[in-house]
């Protein structure tokens, strides 16, 4: 490895970020995105294998992912996650003052310390950064870059590089999330799936409606069979870690998932009863307007007093009523609408409505009689 001398790391830090940032209006789905970023980081921290995952800004649950010369299954990687305990899991980075981690540097030198490198066993691979990408205390995504066993592992000074660019790259990640991925074929349309898993995650059974929306989903590459998405495992190991009467409602095993037509699903896991083993149903469906319209007024950056005067643009309410209904003057409201418009790119509140949010599927913003505990979550206020 290159010696580092006194101010290259800071000078690294600043060139790093700079192009980081020039992709901020390059409109990159999320696939080409991290594969951008992947390049722009190799150039400053050298690594030979990386994972990318997005996750839903308000359960944590993996939505989708891009791995490059990593080979794991979904069953593996959820279990490692959100199951079994080990230093630097992506939630846990995500929730901390400290958003990035290498393996060495957390086990002391003693990689096999960790759970997830015993694992790996025989697969070759060393030392592991890791990332969670924090804007404004929401969590937007994750990523792991490995080296080989045998190379340097990863420095401070590779942790300090990744920190300074977690929030320019959350922002990306951000704007990501409403830029549909080129299908591989032609949409489909279905109506709800399901897949029941065993105790320890193989699959027991899977509907075709459940088969469709998997190969929907942005996972590359595709999952070797369609049991084995990392999306749609990572809701089963959330249902599997609640003990029984924590979560009598079912809403903590759930996440909001967006295919590569742009079509947005719901997925939700929960346990069964009977049959003498401990087994547990993942059903995908449609996400409903309700459902999506949060992640969507997050991604494009809306404080809640924007999101309040889009949900009443979106029901066609004058500039009158809406300052009425708010208890604010009109002029508040112009305010709130032309901030909207900047971050939206909308001009005209017609176009709000029929050029952005329609495109996400949201004919109107329907409230939700109860939004899920945790749907906008905060990483402060993450829990394990």
């Amino acid at each position: 490895m290159p010696r580092t001398l006194p101010g290259m790391a800071g000078d690294l830090e600043v060139r790093t970020r700079q192009k980081v940032a020039r992709l901020a209006d390059s409109g990159h789905d999320w696939i080409t995105l991290t594969t951008r970023l992947s390049d722009v980081i190799a150039e400053a921290i050298p690594f030979t294998r990386t994972c990318w995952h997005s996750v839903d800004p308000g359960t944590i649950l993996f939505t989708g992912s891009v791995n490059s010369k990593i080979m794991c299954s979904g069953s593996w990687l959820a279990e490692h996650e959100y199951v079994i305990d080990d230093v630097n899991r992506w939630w846990f980075l995500a929730r901390g003052t400290h958003h990035v981690g290498a393996s060495s540097i957390a086990t002391h030198g003693d990689l096999d310390r960790s759970a997830r490198h015993r694992s790996r066993e025989g697969m070759g691979t060393g030392d592991e950064l890791r990332a969670s990408f924090v804007l404004d205390g929401i969590y937007w995504g994750a990523a792991g870059f490995l080296r080989e066993e045998g190379d340097p592992a990863f420095t401070s000074r590779d942790v300090g590089v990744l920190t300074s660019l977690t929030d320019v790259i959350g922002d990306l990640l951000r704007r990501a999330t409403l830029v549909a991925v080129a299908p591989d074929g032609d949409a489909i349309d279905a109506g709800p799936g399901v897949v029941v898993y065993d105790e320890h995650g193989d699959v027991e059974s899977i509907s075709p409606a459940a088969e469709l929306w998997i190969s929907q989903m942005i996972e590359v590459p595709r999952p070797a069979e369609p049991a084995q998405s990392k999306a749609v495992q990572a809701v089963a190991a959330r249902a599997r870690s609640l003990q029984s009467g924590e979560d009598p409602l079912g809403l903590e095993a759930r996440t909001r998932v967006r295919t590569r037509s742009g079509r947005w699903l719901l997925l939700y896991g929960t346990r069964l009863v009977g049959g003498g083993t401990d087994r547990t149903a993942v059903v995908m469906q449609p996400a409903p307007s309700n459902e999506v319209a949060p992640i969507v007024a997050l991604a494009y950056g809306l404080t809640p007093r924007e999101r309040d005067v889009t949900q009443l643009c979106m029901a066609g309410r004058s500039t009158k009523h809406m300052a009425q209904r708010l208890g604010v003057a009109a002029y508040t409201i112009q305010d709130h609408l032309k901030s909207i418009f900047d971050k939206t790119g909308a001009r005209t509140r017609g176009e709000l409505v029929g050029q952005i949010f329609l495109e996400h599927y949201i004919p109107r913003w329907e409230q939700a009689e109860a939004t899920p505990a945790g749907w906008l979550a905060l990483t402060d206020d993450l829990e394990r």
